[in-house]
C-alpha cells in the first residue's frame, strides 16, 4: 500500500471540514497524498496556491473553504483533482500555464439578510489585564497621537500634484536629519482638477480634510492652482462645516500665481517657518488606546486568508483589547463573506448599516455595467483566488473570530471610539488606504500574497507577506514573513511577534517601505454614470458641439520644421518611455525615469529625456478595456517614442501578459519592447536595475536619428483648451489651425 506524503507537508485545509485543500507548493501529477480520509493520488499537476479535492465531489455539490461554499461542481471531481473555473483557466493560459477544463462554476451572489428574530448582539472583547504603551507624538486638541512627525504639502487637486512633489524634494534636500522630524512629504493625487464639481467631491474633500488634521502631521501647506473645482476655499468650508479641528494644526492655504519658481520659493518660506517647532516635537509615552490600525490587503493570494490575514487580525485584536481601534475596509472584497463578518456584531443597526454599504456598492457597479464578480485581478487568479467569494472569505479573516464589528463609517469619515470599524471603500488598496488614513489610522497593517509594495507618505505601513518564498523574493520591501505558519510556526507566537513589531513601528522603528522612500496616493474615484448607447451624447444642460467650418488654402510658401527622422517617421523629439500597466506601478515608473534622466541616458543617442506616463487605470475591475487598449498602444507606437518598456506591478488585471496579447492582436511585435515586473523581478531596487539595463541595451543596439527639414504635413496636432477662450485668443487659434490644415497637417 502506498503511504504517500502527509497532507500537511503539501497543502492546507483552511477549516477541518473543507472538501478541498490549498497546495503549499506545486504538486506533480501522480503524487500520493496521505489524508485522514485515506491516501489519494493527484490526478493532474496542481500549481502552488491552487486547490484540489480531498474527497470525491459529485456534480452540484458545493466546494468549501473555511466551511463556506465558494463554487459548485460542474462534473464529478475525483479526490486529488485540481479545481478550476473558466476565468482562472483563461488567465493562466495567458501566462503559459495549463489547467484542466473548468470543473466548477462560481456561486451566484445573493443578497444577505439579517433577521431580527434570529439576531443576537455579540459581547465586546474583554480588556487586557496589563496596560501597554508606545512612544508617540501627543498632539493638542482633538487630533490624537501621531506615530510619525511630518511636514506635509497637500495638493488640493491634480493640478498642484507636480508642484507638491517638487517642493517636497527641495525642502527634503535642505533640511538636516533629525530624530524628531521624519521629513517633508507631498500628498499628490489625481482628483479634483476639472472645472466642474466632480462626482467624488464629497469623497475627495473628506480625504483632504482628514489628511490635514491627521496626528502624524506636524504642519500642513494646502496648495491650489486657482481654477480647479476642488480648491482651498472648498476644503476650508468643508472642514468648518463638519467640525474638523483645523485650529489644532499649524496650516496655511496657498494659491499659486506667476512663475513656478516664485511659487516654490513662497512654499519654502512658509514651510521654513514651521521647521523649528516641528523639530522640537518629542515622543512621549502614550497608551495603546491611542493606536488606530488600518487593516488592508493588496495583491492577495490563496494563502492570504490562511496566514497573513489571520495574523494581522490577532495583532488588531490586541490593539482593541488595549482600547485602540482597527479599520477594516474594501467593501466589494467582502461580498460573499457577509455570514462570517456579521457573525459577531455590536447591534442589529450596525449589521444593517454594513449590508446597506454592500448593496450600495453593487448598485454603483451595476450603474457602470459592472459586477463584483469581476473583482479578482489577474494576479489574484494566478495564485489561486478563483472568484470574488473565495477572495472575500480570505479578506474577511482580517477580523479575528473574537472581535465584534463595532461601527460602520463612510469613506474617510473619522473613526469614533475603540473597536473594529468597517469603512466603506473600493477594493483598490491605494484608494482604500487613503480613506483609512483620512479616518485617523496612524499605522497600516498591510497583507499581500503577490508582494504589493504599497506605502503611504506620512503613515508607516507594515507589509505582511503570506508565503516565505515571496518574502525572500521581495525581502527589501516586506516586513513580516507570515509564511512561517506553513512551515511549523505557531499562530499565537507569530501573532504576538507581529503585535510587538506593530508597537515598535508606532514608536518610530522604520518600515522597509519607509527605508525605500516609495509611496503613492490615490483617492476613491467615482466616474459619472454612462448608460449604454449614450456615451456620445452631451451632458444634461449643455449644447452639443457641431462641426467647425474653416476655409483652408495652401500657404504661399513651404513651411517646415526641424524633425528627427527615423526611417519614414518624423518626430518632434525622441524619448525613452516607461509605461506602467496600472496605477500601482506608476510611482516606480516615475522613479525609474528620474534615474535615467539623472544619468543622462540616451542623450548621446539623440534622445532628449526619459518619461513615465503615470495613470490611474488597469488595477482591478473596471470598464473601458477597449479605451485602455487603444490608449496604451497609442503611447507605445507614438512617433516620438524611440524605446519603450512596460512596467507591471505584478498582480493587476492589466499586466504584461495581457499587454503582449493586445499587441499581437493589433499586429505589433512585442519583441520591440521591454517588460519588467516589480513583484516578479524582486522589488523596487531590482526592477530599477533591470529597467536601466534594458534601456542601456536598447540604446546601444539602435541606429542614431538624423535631423531634416520636414513639411508641416508631417505634424499631427492636438488642440486643447481649459475653459472658455476669449474672442482674440479663439481667432488666433483658428488662424494657426487654418495654416496647419492648409499645409496638410492633421
Amino acid at each position: 500500500m502506498l503511504e504517500g506524503e502527509p497532507l500537511q507537508s503539501l497543502a492546507r485545509l483552511p477549516a477541518p471540514g473543507d472538501n478541498c485543500a490549498i497546495a503549499t507548493r506545486r504538486i506533480d501529477a501522480g503524487t500520493i497524498v496521505r489524508t485522514r480520509r485515506g491516501p489519494l493520488a493527484i490526478a493532474g499537476a496542481v500549481p502552488e496556491g491552487h486547490r484540489f479535492a480531498v474527497e470525491p465531489i459529485v456534480p452540484g455539490r458545493p466546494l468549501l473553504s473555511w466551511g463556506l461554499p465558494f463554487g459548485v461542481a460542474l462534473e464529478e471531481i475525483p479526490a486529488g483533482g485540481c479545481l478550476c473555473n473558466e476565468a482562472t483557466r483563461s488567465e493562466l493560459a495567458l501566462r503559459g500555464d495549463d489547467l484542466p477544463r473548468a470543473n466548477f462554476q462560481d456561486l451566484a451572489l445573493r443578497p444577505y439578510s439579517l433577521r431580527k428574530r434570529e439576531f443576537r448582539p455579540a459581547a465586546p472583547l474583554q480588556p487586557a489585564a496589563e496596560t501597554k504603551s508606545f512612544q508617540g507624538f501627543q498632539r493638542p486638541g482633538r487630533r490624537g497621537v501621531g506615530t510619525r512627525n511630518f511636514l506635509v504639502i497637500l495638493g488640493t487637486s491634480s493640478r498642484t500634484a507636480a508642484y507638491s512633489r517638487l517642493l517636497a524634494a527641495r525642502m527634503q534636500a535642505r533640511i538636516d536629519p533629525s530624530p524628531n522630524l521624519d521629513g517633508v512629504v507631498a500628498v499628490a493625487h489625481t482628483e479634483g482638477g476639472e472645472t466642474e464639481l466632480p462626482n467624488n467631491a464629497q469623497l475627495l474633500l473628506s480625504a483632504l480634510a482628514g489628511f490635514m488634521i491627521h496626528p502624524n502631521v506636524a504642519a500642513v501647506l494646502a496648495v491650489e492652482d486657482g481654477g480647479e473645482a476642488i480648491g482651498n476655499g472648498q476644503l476650508r468650508r468643508f472642514a468648518r462645516r463638519f467640525g474638523y479641528p483645523l485650529e489644532d494644526v499649524p496650516h496655511q492655504f496657498l494659491r499659486l500665481r506667476g512663475p513656478l519658481e516664485d511659487g516654490l520659493s513662497e512654499g519654502e518660506r512658509i514651510l521654513s517657518r514651521w521647521l523649528e517647532a516641528a523639530r522640537a516635537c518629542r515622543r512621549t509615552t502614550c497608551g495603546l488606546d491611542s493606536l488606530k490600525v488600518a487593516l488592508q490587503c493588496g495583491g492577495s493570494d490563496a494563502f492570504s486568508g490562511v496566514t497573513a490575514n489571520p495574523l494581522i487580525a490577532r495583532a488588531a485584536r490586541e490593539v482593541i483589547r488595549h482600547g485602540g481601534a482597527a479599520n477594516l475596509a474594501e467593501t466589494d472584497e467582502l461580498i460573499g463573506a457577509e455570514s462570517y463578518l456579521l457573525d459577531r456584531v455590536r447591534d442589529l443597526e450596525t449589521g444593517r448599516a454594513f449590508l446597506e454599504r454592500i448593496e450600495r456598492f453593487q448598485q454603483l457597479a451595476a450603474s457602470h455595467g459592472l459586477t463584483a464578480e469581476g473583482n479578482p485581478s489577474g494576479g489574484n487568479r494566478l495564485r489561486g483566488l478563483y472568484n470574488i467569494t473565495l477572495k472575500s472569505l480570505g479578506a474577511a479573516m482580517k477580523r479575528h473570530p473574537e472581535v465584534r464589528l463595532e461601527r460602520v463609517i463612510d469613506y474617510a469619515a473619522p473613526m469614533s471610539g475603540s473597536g473594529l470599524h468597517f469603512m466603506d471603500s473600493p477594493g483598490n488598496d491605494l484608494e482604500s488606504v487613503a480613506g483609512q488614513v483620512a479616518s485617523g489610522a496612524n499605522l497600516v497593517l498591510f497583507t499581500t500574497g503577490n508582494g504589493s509594495v504599497t506605502n503611504f507618505p506620512f503613515v508607516p505601513t507594515l507589509k505582511v507577506v503570506s508565503t516565505t518564498r515571496r518574502f525572500r523574493l521581495l525581502g527589501s520591501e516586506m516586513d513580516f514573513d507570515a509564511g512561517r505558519l506553513l512551515s511549523g510556526g505557531g499562530m499565537e507566537e507569530l501573532g504576538r511577534e507581529l503585535f510587538e513589531l506593530s508597537a515598535a513601528t508606532a514608536s518610530g522603528q522604520p518600515t522597509r517601505g519607509e527605508r525605500a522612500g516609495h509611496w503613492q496616493v490615490s483617492i476613491w474615484r467615482d466616474w459619472r454614470q454612462t448608460e449604454p448607447g449614450r456615451a456620445g451624447e452631451a451632458a444634461p444642460g449643455t449644447a452639443a458641439a457641431g462641426p467647425l467650418e474653416l476655409t483652408v488654402e495652401p500657404p504661399r510658401r513651404r513651411l517646415t520644421f526641424t524633425a528627427l527622422s527615423r526611417g519614414r517617421v518624423c518626430a518632434t523629439e525622441l524619448v525613452s518611455l516607461i509605461l506602467p500597466t496600472s496605477l500601482c506601478s506608476g510611482q516606480i515608473a516615475r522613479i525609474a525615469a528620474e534615474r535615467l534622466n539623472a544619468a543622462g541616458a540616451g542623450r548621446r543617442h539623440g534622445l532628449s529625456r526619459a518619461v513615465a506616463l503615470v495613470h490611474t487605470e488597469g488595477c482591478g475591475c473596471s470598464g473601458g478595456e477597449d479605451l485602455y487598449r487603444r490608449t496604451m498602444l497609442g503611447y507605445l507606437t507614438h512617433p516620438n517614442v524611440a524605446h519603450a518598456l512596460l512596467l507591471e506591478h505584478g498582480c493587476e488585471t492589466m499586466h504584461n501578459a495581457r499587454l503582449r496579447e493586445m499587441m499581437r492582436e493589433a499586429g505589433i511585435d512585442p519583441a520591440r519592447y521591454g517588460f519588467a515586473s516589480v513583484q516578479l523581478d524582486g522589488g523596487i531596487d531590482r526592477v530599477l536595475e533591470r529597467i536601466e539595463r534594458w534601456f542601456e541595451g536598447a540604446l546601444e543596439a539602435s541606429r542614431p536619428s538624423a535631423e531634416r527639414q520636414a513639411g508641416l504635413g508631417n505634424l499631427r496636432v492636438g488642440l486643447f483648451s481649459a475653459g472658455r477662450l476669449e474672442d482674440p485668443e479663439a481667432a488666433a487659434l483658428l488662424e494657426v489651425l487654418r495654416i496647419l490644415l492648409g499645409c496638410g497637417a492633421a
